[in-house]
This record gives structure tokens, sequence and C-alpha cells, in this order.
């Protein structure tokens, strides 16, 4: 267990690392030195309040389930996970989901099935395919940043 834990105590912050660093390759392909061209969401203040709420939520779990990984706390991970998945997309205010284009739509849905995909997961997978899933949940949040905002 003890040679097990240090392989992954010493894995953990190279696998987080690669992740930061494919996020930010993802970040500069996807920059426009002309501008922000993303597609505005013309939310109105309160929906946009709702909404960036949601989106600092989803921020929490991410950093929830590294912690959780790092921690082998599978419960850590599942309780985290939780909080941006289906229960987050069914509480989305009617108007809020009404303004969000089809684009969105089609990466957002998704996305939250990813967290209950590790919530799901998290019973069972080692925490290296746990910190690979969040690597890819992750990257569908930065697609979605990439061509959204909500400013």
């Amino acid at each position: 267990m003890g040679r097990r834990k240090s392989l992954l105590n010493f894995l953990l912050p190279i696998t987080c690392l690669s992740m930061l660093v494919g996020s930010a390759q993802s970040l500069q392909a996807a920059a426009v030195p002309t501008g922000d061209r993303r597609v505005h969401l013309n939310l109105d203040p309160a929906e946009r309040a709702e909404f960036l709420s949601e989106m600092r939520q989803m921020l929490a779990s991410i950093q929830g389930i590294i912690a959780g990984i790092g921690e082998e706390d599978r419960e850590r991970i599942i309780e985290a996970a939780r909080y941006s998945g289906n229960r987050m997309a069914r509480a989305t205010p009617a108007s809020v989901r009404a303004r969000l284009p089809k684009e969105f739509r089609e990466i957002g849905g998704p996305t939250h099935m990813l967290f209950e995909e590790i919530v799901i997961r998290a019973e069972t997978d080692d925490m290296a395919s746990l910190a690979e899933l969040t690597g890819r949940t992750m990257q569908n949040c930065l697609a979605c940043h990439a061509r959204f905002r909500a400013d």
C-alpha cells in the first residue's frame, strides 16, 4: 500500500500539471488576436448571476474531485462531482436554459453527464483513471469557455 501511495503521490502532480499545460495550449489555440469573438450569451443581470454561480460551482467540483483523487477519498470525489451533474442541469432556471444556444447545450449537457460518470466510476476505478476522466471533463469546460462568454 505504501509503495502504491508513493507512486500515486508522484504521478498525481504530474497528471495535474499535464492537464494544466494541455489546457493552456487549448486556450492559446482558441485565442483570436483581433479580439474576443466568443458568442455572447445575452443573459440579463439576474440570469447572469445565476449562470456564473453555476460555473463557479463546476470549478469547485473540479477542485473537490482533484483533492479527492490526491487523498484517495472516493466519497469526496463522489460528493464533489454530484453537485455539477444532473442535479445542476435540472436546477438551471428555465429562463437561462431558453437563452442558451444549441451549440452551448451540445457542450453543457455532455459535461454534466461526465460529472455523473465520475460519480459512478469513483466507486470502483483507480485514481489514475479518475484523474484522466476529470481531464476529459475539463476539456469540455475549456471548449465552452473558449466559445462563449456571459459578460
